[in-house]
């Protein structure tokens, strides 16, 4: 039996290649370089909200999900950076309440930067951001009793949700609140596309916050991850074309295309 590790050069070689294209696409980016992502339609409609919220007088509510401080919160804080400016511009009232202390933290001074950054500082209100419980239902109840209260116009939950997440978007939706969503939990994201007005899936959850902040360095980490992708299909296009070529025993081909088989094949 081969073992593993003797046959590993080949992933290896792979993995180079793909971390110095994003390195790669990472300094270009932070050198000047436009970096082009498509636009997400989950993102248009958060002006729309806040929008929304203005108009009618209402708070803007910001749910960070449940989970710890991590690169998903980091998303998620980055994403409501720029809500909070859009808000701090237009003069509305926000809402954040959080479960977890480490987020709360961060999610103050993030917030706090956002209206000084639009030049308010006076108008950012710390009582906006509550540490309500880090009990998932605990949490789950005061959200809900906050939305019902405030009669939210505006929700938008971004970030690490579980069961509690339908709890959220229930009541959003009762009382008439224009929601956008986005986790990377699989199993929730139905929850969101049921009750929420827009959902930001899987990799756009990454995007989306990419693109709003506009931050040379997450803008080239994705674009060379993209392309780290299409590396990694064009590599599965050309072993089922070798595989094929080999199985039917086509001539001057089989050879190479059994060699590029073996290449990655582990015994």
């Amino acid at each position: 039996m081969q073992h593993a590790f003797e046959k590993i050069w080949p992933v290896l070689i792979m993995e180079v290649l793909t971390a110095t294209i994003i390195i790669w696409r990472i300094l270009s980016a932070q050198r000047g370089k436009e970096m082009f992502i498509r636009r997400i339609p989950g993102l248009n409609a958060i002006d729309e909200a806040i929008g929304r919220a203005t108009e009618m007088g209402r708070p803007v509510l910001m749910v960070p999900g449940i989970g710890g401080f991590g690169i998903i919160a980091l998303q998620a804080l980055s994403i409501f950076s720029y809500i909070a400016r859009s808000t701090a511009r237009f003069g509305n009232r926000i809402l954040m309440p959080v479960a977890d202390p480490t987020v709360y933290t961060v999610a103050e001074e993030v917030i706090r930067d956002a209206y000084q950054a639009e030049g308010h500082p006076e108008r950012f209100d710390p009582d906006s951001i509550r540490f309500l419980s880090d009990r998932q239902f605990a949490f789950a109840s005061g959200v809900a009793g906050l939305i019902q209260r405030e009669k939210v116009a505006s929700s938008f939950m971004f970030g690490e949700f579980f069961a509690e997440s339908l709890i959220f978007a229930e009541t959003g939706n009762m009382t008439g609140a224009i929601q956008v969503a986005g986790t990377t939990q699989t199993t929730q994201i139905p929850f969101f596309i049921a009750a929420c007005d827009y959902t930001i899936i899987g990799d756009e959850y990454y995007a989306a916050s990419a693109y709003i902040s506009r931050n040379p360095t997450m803008l080239g980490s994705l674009v060379g991850q993209d392309f780290g992708k299409l590396l990694i299909t064009a590599l599965c296009v050309v072993g089922s074309m070798a595989a094929t070529l080999a199985a039917l025993k086509v001539p001057m081909l089989a050879d190479a295309g059994q060699w590029f088989v073996d290449l990655f094949r582990i015994r």
